[in-house]
């Protein structure tokens, strides 16, 4: 992987993620009154500024992101200060980021849709059953072929992964091609069956939510041949040129009238699935794995360009947007969310603020405790990478 198809993606990713989040700042401060003293793409020294209608527009060397810098933010002195607003008209300016880093996915996802792209055409086929799993109350054998989850069809076995994620904690309905067995292992019957599988939250290591395995039916026989020394990342490329070497790949793509809607439907289901891994977490007790800081994350943005292409770098800054969107909305100090969380104490205590020197403090040790966090995090990632090891597997 090289340094500058990491770091190139990465920084363009972040611009844009974080120019989109000050502009829902920069827009919703305008609507209202606010002065807004300046809007910066970067960080400081300024390499190019210019004054239009009372705002300092400027591009800085530091590709980091952006900012917005808001008359009064903590002083309500001056009429047009942010400070001096009502309550809740602080509360949209200051949710407003993460609004917009919300509504971002949606546009990248439909773009996504909209670019044809190979998909695996192979059905998603159950390969293993473990012991006292879900699946195997329910009755369902290897050599099944997993058609629809709770009415949504299964094309492969990447729409298989994702669906029963989207449906953990539930009850799942399944529809099968189910081929019955005697005794001895021989078919004695095919049919179209639909069975109930619960999707775990904490499932023994290594089963997975329903306790199967999945593997793609047309290519099962293929990669069965495939030489037992291969590496990971061997064995992931081999599978991927016999898939489209022999035709075992679709090429999709949706006009733009199917691709908003289910941009809309794909950013939903991320919030979905990233509360469920939460919640996977603290059932099973574990430590959160792939946890990763602006390192890794740059390594992850090299990898999906080099393994899958540019397209997928959408896809990935969707979820980074909407990872974005979700972590600025907590009540953290110096988050968005932190500051809400001082405009609400100053609803409930009747208008009576919380004095500018004290909420200050508060935002810089949150500071000084996230920057900790992120170097912390980063020596992880910088080791991780000096062993060679992947965030992808």
């Amino acid at each position: 992987m090289g340094f500058l198809q990491a770091i190139i993606p990465f920084f363009v990713i972040l611009v844009i993620l974080v120019v989109v989040h000050e502009l829902g700042h920069f827009f919703t401060a305008k609507w209202f009154g606010v002065k807004v003293l300046e809007f910066g793409i970067g960080y400081p020294p300024k390499i190019w500024r210019r004054m239009w209608k009372g705002t300092e527009y400027t591009i800085n060397l530091l590709p980091l992101g952006g900012f917005v810098r808001l008359l009064g933010e903590e002083d309500p002195s001056d009429p047009r200060s942010l400070a001096a607003q009502k309550p809740w008209k602080r509360i949209v300016i200051m949710a407003a980021g993460s609004f917009m880093n919300l509504m971002l996915p949606v546009l990248l996802f439909a773009i996504s849709f909209m670019i044809p792209q190979d998909v695996p055409a192979g059905a998603a086929q159950v390969s293993n059953v473990a012991e006292g799993s879900p699946a195997q109350r329910a009755n369902v054998q290897p050599g099944d072929i997993l058609l629809a989850v709770n009415g949504r069809e299964v094309r492969n076995v990447q729409d298989a992964a994702y669906l029963i994620r989207l449906n953990q904690g539930e009850t799942m309905t399944w529809r099968l091609r189910h081929e019955e067995r005697d005794a001895l292992g021989q078919v004695t019957g095919r049919g179209i069956v639909e069975v109930e599988v619960y999707g775990r939250w904490a499932p023994p290591k290594g089963q997975g939510p329903t306790g199967i395995g999945l593997q793609d039916a047309a290519l099962a026989g293929r990669v069965a041949t495939l030489p037992p020394e291969l590496s990971d990342d061997e064995r992931q490329a081999s599978i991927r040129r016999i898939a489209r070497e022999e035709g075992f790949t679709d090429r999709v793509s949706y006009p733009v009238w199917e691709a908003v809607p289910r941009g809309f439907r794909a950013t939903l289901e991320s919030l979905v699935l990233a509360r469920n891994q939460i919640i996977t977490w603290i059932a099973a007790r574990n430590r959160p794995e792939g946890l990763s800081g602006p390192v890794g994350i740059a390594q992850v943005t090299g990898e999906v360009v080099e393994q899958a292409g540019w397209v997928r770098l959408f896809e990935l800054a969707a979820l980074l947007s909407i990872n974005l969107a979700v972590l600025n909305i907590l009540p953290l100090p110096m988050l968005d969310g932190g500051r809400i969380f001082f405009v609400l104490i100053e609803i409930l205590r009747g208008g009576r603020r919380i004095s500018p020197e004290k909420e200050a403090l508060v935002h810089f040790l949150g500071f000084v405790v996230l920057i900790g966090f992120v170097i912390i995090i980063s020596v992880f990632d910088v080791m991780r990478i000096f062993r060679g090891e992947s965030l992808l597997r």
